[in-house]
C-alpha cells in the first residue's frame, strides 16, 4: 500500500489501523470485477483498508467499522467482499448477523439475489431457509454463509467462523459482543465487520459508541473506522448536506428516496438516519467515570506473567482465564464453557513454569480448583475479604491512572456493563447483574495477586 495517510473519499474520519503494508483487495475486487460487479471511489477505497494486511499477512483491521447512514451501499460493498473472500477462499465460514429479522431475511435475499448470477451460479450449491429464522448460501468449494438475527439468538455458539458480519451495529449491546466476538477465535486469521447508522435513544448503542471513540481518540490500532455523515447543525433540506453524509447521492441515490424518507422520519431521526449524524450516546462504564477505562489501554510490558486467575459466570456459559503483570492485566483466553480451562491452564504452565492460579472460591471457579490440583497446577484461593480489597483497589488504580490493559474486546464489555453489589464493608462486582463479567472478576484477581507477588518479592 502506498505511503501516506490513506482515506475514504468523502469520508468525515477515517481512522486507519498502525503497520499496513499490503491488501487483499486488488484479488477481491478482480474477482468481483470478473463477475460484473463495480465499485464506487469511496467503496473501492474502503474494501482497500478492510482487506489491508499487516507484515506476515495478518489483517492489519480485524475489526471494521462503518457508521453509515441508510441507502449508501453499504451492505452491497460487504456483501461483494464476503462473496469473493467465499469463492477464494475453500471451506471459509461467514457469519452475518442483523438485530432484526426482517432486515436479515431482507439482506438474505439481496444476498441470494448475488448468487444467481449467471457467473456465480455454478459455484453455489444451495441457498436455503433454515429452521429457526435462519438461511444458508452454500457453496461448491465448502465456504458457506450463515443469516440470522441477534434478536432470535443468532451466532452464540458457533465456531471457526473466519468473517463475522454484524449488521445494524447500533443495536448491538456490550454483552452481546462479548458473546459473539469469540465465534472467531478458532479462525486462523479472523476479520469482523460492523456496519450501522449512529444510535438512535431506543438503541443500546453502548458498543458502537465506545468503540468510535476509542477509533477518533486514538486510543485503539488495530480497528479501522469510517464515517460518514453531515454537519452537526446542517440543515435537513441542503442538498450539498445530503451529498456530504451520502456519497451516492444523487447518482444511486435519487432526490426522491431523500423526501421519502423526509417525509416519513422524525427530525431527528433523519438526521441520525439519513445524515449519519452522531449525538450523545449514554455509555455505562460500571464504577468507572467515562473516559477511564480506554484511558488506561496500553501495550504488555516485558517480562513474564506473574499470576493467573480463572473465572466463570454464574450460568457457566462463559470461563476466562486472566493474567496480570505489575499493574499490567489481559485476558488470555475468553471462550465458552469451561471444559477447557484444565487443559489451557497445563499448556501454559509448561510455557511459563509454576505460577500461582488464583481462584475465587466462593465464585462459580469454585468447581474447577480440585481438577486443576489434580492436573498439577498450583492454585490458591482468594478470601472474600482479600477479593474486597482487589475490587476496591483496582477501582482506585483505573481512576488514578495507575492499571493499564490490553483492551481485549471480552474485558471491554465487561467494564462496560459493570455494577457492584456490596455497602460500607466493602464491593465487588456483580455476578449476577449487568455484562458477562467473568473477564473483570479474573482480572480483578490477577492484578491483586501480581500486587501481592511484588509487594513479597515472589516470583
Amino acid at each position: 500500500m502506498s505511503a501516506g495517510s490513506p482515506v475514504v473519499p468523502g469520508a468525515r474520519h477515517t481512522v486507519v489501523p498502525a503497520g499496513i503494508v499490503a491488501t487483499a483487495w486488488p484479488k477481491v475486487s478482480q474477482t468481483c470485477r470478473n463477475i460484473g460487479w463495480r465499485f464506487d471511489p469511496w467503496q473501492d477505497a474502503a474494501g482497500r483498508l478492510i482487506l489491508a494486511k499487516r507484515d506476515g499477512g495478518r489483517w492489519a483491521a480485524d475489526l471494521s467499522i462503518l457508521s453509515i447512514p441508510r441507502q449508501v451501499g453499504k451492505s452491497y460493498l460487504l456483501g461483494c467482499i464476503i462473496f469473493a473472500l467465499c469463492l477464494l477462499n475453500p471451506r471459509l465460514r461467514v457469519i452475518w448477523t442483523s438485530h432484526h429479522t426482517a432486515t436479515t431475511e431482507e439482506m438474505f435475499e439481496a444476498m441470494k439475489e448475488l448468487a444467481q448470477h449467471k457467473r456465480v451460479a455454478p459455484h453455489v450449491t444451495k441457498c436455503i431457509a433454515l429452521q429457526g429464522s435462519r438461511w444458508r448460501i452454500q457453496f461448491r468449494n465448502g465456504s458457506r454463509i450463515d443469516f440470522g438475527a441477534r434478536s432470535q439468538g443468532f451466532g452464540r455458539g458457533k465456531a471457526r467462523v473466519g468473517v463475522l458480519v454484524l449488521d445494524e451495529f447500533q443495536h448491538i449491546s456490550s454483552r452481546a459482543l462479548s458473546n459473539l466476538a469469540p465465534t472467531t477465535n478458532t479462525a486462523e486469521n479472523p476479520l469482523i465487520l460492523c456496519a450501522g447508522t449512529p444510535p438512535g435513544p431506543d438503541a443500546n448503542g453502548e458498543a458502537f459508541a465506545m468503540r468510535r471513540k476509542a477509533a477518533l481518540e486514538g486510543i485503539s490500532d488495530d480497528t479501522l473506522y469510517v464515517e460518514f455523515s453531515a454537519d452537526a447543525d446542517a440543515d435537513l433540506d441542503d442538498r450539498k448536506q445530503w451529498a456530504k453524509a451520502n456519497p451516492s447521492f444523487p447518482k444511486r441515490t435519487k432526490e426522491r428516496a431523500f423526501l421519502l424518507l423526509r417525509k416519513v422520519l422524525e427530525e431527528e431521526d433523519f438526521r441520525r438516519e439519513a445524515l449519519g449524524v452522531w449525538g450523545e450516546v449514554a455509555v455505562s462504564t460500571g464504577a468507572f467515570p467515562p473516559g477511564a477505562w480506554n484511558a488506561c489501554r496500553a501495550d504488555a510490558p516485558d517480562g513474564d506473567p506473574v499470576a493467573f486467575t480463572v473465572d466463570m459466570t454464574w450460568d457457566r456459559e462463559w470461563a476466562d482465564i486472566a493474567t496480570a503483570i505489575g499493574d499490567y492485566v489481559d485476558i488470555v483466553e475468553h471462550r465458552r464453557g469451561a471444559a477447557w480451562v484444565v487443559d489451557t491452564a497445563k499448556a501454559l504452565k509448561e510455557r511459563y513454569g509454576d505460577r500461582p492460579w488464583w481462584v475465587d472460591p466462593n465464585g462459580p471457579a469454585r468447581t474447577l480448583i480440585e481438577p486443576l490440583r489434580e492436573a498439577g497446577i498450583l492454585v490458591e484461593e482468594m478470601p472474600r475479604s482479600e477479593y474486597k480489597l482487589a475490587c476496591g483497589d483496582f477501582f482506585d488504580a483505573v481512576n488514578e491512572g495507575r492499571l493499564t490493559h490490553s483492551g481485549h474486546p471480552a474485558l471491554d464489555a465487561a467494564v462496560a456493563g459493570a455494577v457492584v453489589s456490596g455497602g460500607l464493608g466493602g464491593w465487588v462486582w456483580d455476578r449476577k447483574k449487568g455484562a458477562v463479567i467473568s473477564p473483570l472478576v479474573a482480572a480483578t484477581i490477577a492484578r491483586h495477586a501480581a500486587q501481592q507477588a511484588a509487594a513479597f518479592n515472589v516470583w
